[in-house]
């Protein structure tokens, strides 16, 4: 067999958002979040999910920025990153399907309403929608890397932490994770004392009544 020299890494992530939480409630599970990534530094990451941090209905297909948005405003998000071996070829089907999504990134949305279909173990979903387990899944499955046998519409994060042929890698608070750019933290730290220090300033300037 020839052997796999490329690897895959999976993010798994506890943002605490409202979403997050809801889900967490249904589900049980510590993890209900999950991106695809290109690196283990977590450079090259994508997903399913808000385009804006602090309003959750307007999602879709992103690459995510682990130093800004959702990640930076909830900074104390958890995590657990996972990696699968894959072969050359392998690795670049995967590439090809996301290229093809980041390229046609505006004809995708979020499949909001199956995460209900989950709930009631029943595939729900239109075309060219996706929550972010049913995206990854459907990554590896057109890849013919097919993990779960059942519809990627029924693939939760909580499957790929519990798949055998994942390697656990990392787990613990995202901004502790020994491979992330510490200075590029520290500057994300550095913005929001300087935001929240502007926005004293101007709450004291301004008039009281």
């Amino acid at each position: 067999m020839k052997k796999k020299e490329k690897a895959i890494y999976i993010l798994l992530t506890d943002t605490g958002t409202l979403l997050n939480r809801i889900i967490k409630w249904f589900t049980h599970a510590p993890y209900n979040h999950v991106s695809i990534a290109f690196d283990e530094q977590l450079e090259e990451v994508y997903s399913f999910g808000r385009k804006q941090p602090r309003n959750p209905l307007i999602a879709g297909f992103v690459k995510e920025d682990v130093y800004s948005g959702t990640y930076r405003y909830f900074q104390n998000t958890r995590c657990l990153l996972l990696k699968i071996d894959v072969s050359d070829v392998e690795y670049e089907r995967i590439r090809q399907i996301i290229a093809y999504f980041n390229e046609h990134k505006e004809q995708f949305s979020y499949n909001l309403i199956g995460l209900i279909g989950v709930l009631f173990h029943y595939p729900i979903g239109k075309k060219n929608a996706y929550f972010c387990s049913q995206f990854v899944a459907e990554v590896f499955k057109k890849s013919r890397m097919p993990l779960w046998e059942r519809p990627s519409g029924l693939v939760t994060p909580h499957d790929f932490l519990l798949h055998h042929a994942f390697e656990i890698l990392y787990e613990g608070k995202l901004y502790d994770y020994p491979l992330l750019n510490q200075e590029r933290i520290n500057e994300t730290e550095d913005e929001d004392a300087l935001l929240l220090t502007a926005a004293s300033l101007i709450k004291k300037l301004l008039p009281l009544n």
